[in-house]
């Protein structure tokens, strides 16, 4: 047959039909692979951390703005022409206590006075002629020999009626005297000029305010506290049948960045506020800076001026058994994920003191326990068995 194929031209299609037999009979009859062996599976690995809790007290950042510790309007208590004002009477200007910003024109107080002391001497006459009327009343009455007396025989609300009437002279001029002394003004206290409202040549009125000024022997900032910030820290509650004491606020650091410069300022936390934001629910702590426009020596740094926005770092109180974690640790609930001796996972619910992008303090670990800090692609659960891989331990230092 396969002569006839030849000889028929058929040649080629005998070839592809011997090869194609060929093929297929190497493929069926050639062993198929081996079965692959199924892949073992280990508990998933997880990284840990042994933590040492400790004692530390845990810093609180707040911020606020600087404001004076008291800010008033100078009045003027009399009215008149104003005749002079000193050269730091001016936005800007410093100036001392006691020290005599504005005078006010006197003349017409000086007038006053003079005609109060001549009442106080009409008054006085007055009480020496009803002092000699009475003795000679009581002469007589001894004279007539009578018993009793009337008190007006003896002329006794003649005499009180002179002795009221100097008094009221005395105080009239008394009171012309501390007019006179009110023309010149002055504030109470060392400090700044913010506004000024009047000058030279012009007419002011009793109770004219002449001036906003505030004391700079004293800086204040109100620095917003949560109830967690608060908890960190040992402020200086007060009550009202208990002394409050002194000097025993929580140290804080003020930074401000000023001329592309950052600078610094110590002061203390003094008291807090008289009641909590209603809005916010927070609680104002109110810091104190001394001299905050004294200039350091050989120093740069600008002064405390009111309005300046400030960063507060608050030193906190010593807290005790405080374990430090890296912030992967924290689940969102509030809890952290441990591995026991038995290589298990247990879920255990700690308190978070503070934290930030990195770190968070907590309370609520025994020393040892190994805290897991970073999970494999297989989500953990508490009781399922993990391969511990040991990061190495946590007292306080970074992660």
């Amino acid at each position: 047959m396969a002569l006839t194929w030849v000889r028929n031209g058929l040649w080629p299609l005998l070839v592809l039909v011997l090869g194609g037999g060929l093929s297929y009979g190497l493929l069926v009859g050639k062993p198929g692979p081996e079965p692959a062996a199924p892949p073992i599976y280990g508990p998933p690995v997880v990284d840990v951390v042994a933590v040492t809790p400790a004692v530390r007290s845990l810093s609180v950042e707040t911020q606020g703005s600087v404001r004076p510790l008291r800010e008033i309007k100078l009045v003027s208590q009399v009215g008149g022409r104003v005749e002079l004002v000193s050269p730091r009477f001016a936005e800007g200007g410093f100036f001392g206590a006691g020290e005599q910003l504005l005078k006010v024109e006197d003349i017409d107080y000086q007038f006053v006075i003079a005609r109060a002391q001549s009442q106080v001497a009409a008054a006085r006459q007055r009480v020496a002629e009803e002092q000699g009327r009475a003795m000679q009343a009581k002469r007589e009455w001894r004279d007539l020999g009578s018993e009793q007396a009337n008190a007006l025989f003896l002329r006794k609300p003649q005499l009180a009626s002179a002795q009221a009437a100097l008094k009221a002279s005395d105080a009239d001029l008394a009171a012309a005297r501390l007019d006179l002394d009110r023309t010149s003004i002055s504030a109470p206290f060392n400090g700044r000029i913010s506004e000024k409202y009047v000058d030279v040549g012009q007419y002011i009125a009793p109770g004219t305010a002449i001036a906003t000024v505030y004391d700079t022997d004293v800086a204040l900032v109100r620095l917003p506290l949560t109830g967690r910030q608060v908890a960190l820290l040992e402020l200086p509650l007060t009550y009202d049948n208990v002394p409050a004491a002194q000097g025993s606020g929580a140290p804080v650091i003020l930074r401000a960045r000023f001329a592309n410069k950052m600078w610094e300022w110590q002061g203390r936390i003094v008291r807090t506020d008289a009641s909590i934001d209603v809005n916010s629910r927070v609680v104002y702590a109110v810091a104190e800076i001394d001299k905050p426009f004294a200039r350091e020596l050989g120093s740069e740094r600008p002064p405390l001026a009111p309005g300046l926005f400030v960063n507060a770092t608050i030193s906190g109180k010593q807290l005790t058994r405080v374990s430090q974690l890296p912030r992967s640790a924290l689940r969102s609930d509030g809890s952290v994920m441990i591995v026991d001796a038995r290589q298990i996972v247990q879920v255990r619910q700690v308190q978070v003191l503070q934290s930030n992008s990195n770190q968070v303090w907590v309370q609520g670990l025994e020393a040892g326990e190994r805290v897991i800090v970073r999970e494999p692609t297989v989500v953990t659960v508490a009781g399922m068995a993990v391969s511990v891989h040991n990061v190495g331990e946590l007292a306080g230092g970074e992660y």
